[in-house]
């Protein structure tokens, strides 16, 4: 029955600067409306996932975490590195593909993912 995911929604503290961030730094084109529209490609998934309160995989203090699916992880981190955006984590490979983790200006943690 369900096709997919509509939207991930938040409040933020300083709107200018979460839409410049995530405009300059993940390179997503925030419009006008305060959003963007992001289409599947081929080869794109969403994955929902579970995780108990406890579990370490991010911060506990973050209730959501965002996990966006690159083309090229390396590329992605070459342009971290050219705008100043430090990893929070280092990279780590396994058996679902290769993962960094960034922090959004006010202190999220983000996942980048290459399939």
């Amino acid at each position: 029955m369900i096709k997919g995911f509509g939207g991930v929604f938040w409040r933020t503290k300083d709107l200018e600067a979460i839409k410049k961030w995530y405009s300059e730094v993940l390179q997503l084109e925030i419009e006008n409306w305060n959003g963007t529209v992001i289409k599947p490609q081929s080869g794109n998934e969403t994955i929902f996932s579970f995780f108990t309160e406890n579990d370490s995989y991010f911060p506990t203090e973050q209730q959501v975490m965002l996990n966006f699916q690159v083309h090229n992880l390396n590329e992605m981190m070459k342009h971290l590195e050219h705008v100043g955006v430090p990893l929070a984590k280092k990279e780590e490979i396994s058996e679902f593909g290769k993962f960094i983790w960034i922090k959004d200006p006010e202190g999220r943690l983000v996942e980048l993912w290459e399939k």
